[in-house]
């Protein structure tokens, strides 16, 4: 019997997560603990389609979009962990609580997402984590969530 993995590359990431480009925000997990912990990288660059808009001239990540690549990564790891590779999770937001942002995520940035998992097990629907978003060690942003896994036959 194979190990279970402690990081996930993109072609990992994209047999769990059905999320594709432009919306796919994470480009690498590592420090997979099980469905306990894990850690999410994105690489943020300047040719993202948000960047167009928000806002011409200074382009900054938008908030909502780091708490998705909070999530995705928490998805990420549970998928890991539970050896769910055959793209039929997905993942529906049930709340967001104590959201804060910090610091601005400018293209050039590395994203580094560490995600607890507060509620969750194996066969449960109803999983909650706690993230925190940093670049080079600042915080960016935090929040907690509540998310639906929900197994697609």
């Amino acid at each position: 019997m194979s190990e279970t993995p402690t990081s996930a590359d993109i072609q990992l990431i994209q047999a769990i997560l059905p999320h594709r480009y432009p919306f796919l925000l994470v480009d690498k997990v590592r420090d997979i603990d099980g469905t306990s912990s894990a850690v999410g990288i994105k690489n943020v660059t300047m040719n993202e389609p948000h960047f167009q808009g928000h806002f011409p001239g200074m382009p900054i990540m938008p908030g909502v979009t780091i708490v998705e690549a909070m999530a995705q990564t928490a998805a990420v790891m549970v998928g890991t962990s539970l050896g769910l590779t055959e793209g039929n999770l997905l993942v529906y937001f049930m709340g967001i609580d104590g959201c804060k942002f910090r610091r601005k995520v400018i293209p050039g940035d590395v994203l580094e997402m560490k995600i607890e998992t507060t509620r969750g097990k194996a066969g449960g629907k109803v999983w909650k984590f706690k993230g925190v978003a940093t670049v080079d060690g600042e915080m960016a942003a935090e929040a907690e969530f509540t998310a639906m896994m929900d197994m697609q036959g």
